[in-house]
């Protein structure tokens, strides 16, 4: 039952690594957007990533009080699932140009792989004890870092050697890598689907009292965060700071791109996160056992705001790979230290609804972000450029713009610092022992 808890995670980080941090932002911006300007293209793809993580946030809560309920949790993943996987090879076939299919249909990918990721996190409770649930979740994790990076190397080998695999170019080996996902997603979701147990048979008036008891259960936990101010500080910190995070994920491929670098140094760069992160995740989590979890988190934004700095003045193809390194050593750890550290926060008997704000906050995480890089870069491209330029200071315009752009990012880790600091470190619960 573990087992098969912990391969959906194997399953789904094929679509995390491949489509959403690796190969959909640079043929959203050389393919579907052939022929516009880099800082136009890279606001459409952060809108729209914006408006994807906005829908996710809304339909968090609804999922989540359905999976809590109990009755349809392996139904739910399997409905938001599969239309992730549908959706995902869909993108295998939108044709040159289509700017417009491919962010709607990539952005209806994210929100089903975001669902089905809150009813796959409920079920951690059905395979899991209070015992062993934090080796159980890592379990998982540690699946879909394994599961995702191997799919995504063999994705790389395709599009960089297409020749080998019978392909034409590399065009439709990215096109064939977006199919490879799909199944990848699709065919290991149905061990999860055979090994997990089947949903219990709640008739039509129990269903109903279930979602009453539920609705209710979520409006007692929100009640409860809003009166303690402590609680309430940090879940805004940590949207603020993940908020950062999941923008520099999200749009540090398609920013590599408006400056100048190769799509090819991009992807390895892109695959050298994933093999540093495992082990500095290790080597983060006896820095955090000495400082604490607190300073921990401080210690991860400041890289991150590091790395951001970095990203602004970069030029060099190496100067890239070291960018990618650097977020590699911090990515793994600030989300098991943020989780670790709100564990304080909760009493006891409490945690499910706890957490699945917890959960909730973190859906929300990644709105403002693309949003402000991409509004920040039209206006200070406006404001550069004047009235009749040259083409080479366009070009020039245009990168300015980029890194002005990705910059605002510090703003959002700037605003977790400070909060953080105001913020009660609560006395060790049983929760964190």
């Amino acid at each position: 039952m573990i087992w098969g808890w912990a391969i959906y995670d194997w399953a789904n980080s094929a679509f995390a690594t491949t489509i959403m941090a690796g190969f959909f932002p640079i043929f959203f911006k050389q393919y579907w957007s052939a022929g516009q300007d880099t800082v136009s293209s890279t606001a459409v793809l952060g809108l729209g990533n914006s408006l994807a993580s906005l829908c996710v946030a809304v339909l968090a809560p609804l999922v989540g009080v359905v999976a809590d309920a109990g009755s349809a949790r392996k139904r739910l993943l399997m409905a938001c699932a599969y239309s992730g996987v549908l959706l995902t090879a869909l993108l295998s076939i939108i044709p040159m140009g289509k700017q417009g299919w491919a962010i709607i249909i990539y952005g209806l990918a994210v929100v089903s792989f975001s669902t089905a990721n809150v009813t796959y996190d409920s079920l951690l409770i059905s395979v899991s004890n209070t015992r062993n649930r934090s080796r159980i979740s890592a379990f998982g994790y540690a699946l879909g870092y394994l599961g995702g990076g191997i799919l995504f190397l063999c994705n790389v080998i395709m599009t960089l050697y297409p020749h080998w695999f019978g392909l034409t170019g590399s065009t439709q080996a990215v096109q064939m890598s977006f199919l490879t996902v799909s199944l990848w997603w699709g065919g290991f979701t149905l061990f999860t689907l055979w090994w997990l147990p089947a949903d219990p048979n709640i008739s039509s008036p129990k269903w109903r009292q279930t979602i009453q008891i539920s609705i209710r259960q979520l409006t007692g936990t929100l009640r409860r965060v809003t009166r303690d101010k402590n609680t309430r500080l940090f879940l805004i910190c940590y949207w603020c700071y993940m908020d950062g995070v999941d923008t520099i994920i999200r749009m540090a491929i398609d920013y590599g791109l408006s400056i100048g670098f190769e799509s090819r140094d991009l992807i390895l760069a892109l695959l050298l996160v994933q093999f540093i992160g495992f082990p500095a995740a290790l080597v983060f989590g006896r820095l955090a056992h000495r400082i604490g979890e607190r300073n921990a988190i401080v210690v991860a934004i400041l890289g991150y705001s590091v790395a951001t700095l970095w990203g602004c003045v970069m030029t060099k193809k190496m100067d890239f790979y070291f960018l990618a390194g650097l977020i590699g050593c911090f990515q793994g750890g600030i989300q098991a230290f943020s989780r670790s550290f709100f564990a304080r926060f909760i009493p006891s008997g409490q945690e499910s609804g706890y957490y699945g704000l917890m959960n909730m906050t973190g859906k929300m995480a990644a709105i403002a972000g693309p949003a402000l890089v991409a509004v920040v870069g039209l206006i200070s491209r406006y404001l550069l450029t004047p009235v009749n330029p040259l083409p080479e200071q366009i070009v020039q315009i245009n990168q300015l713009s980029s890194r002005i752009g990705m910059g605002s990012v510090l703003l959002l880790f700037a605003a977790g610092v400070v909060l953080l600091s105001y913020v009660k470190e609560p006395p060790e619960n049983p929760l964190t022992m």
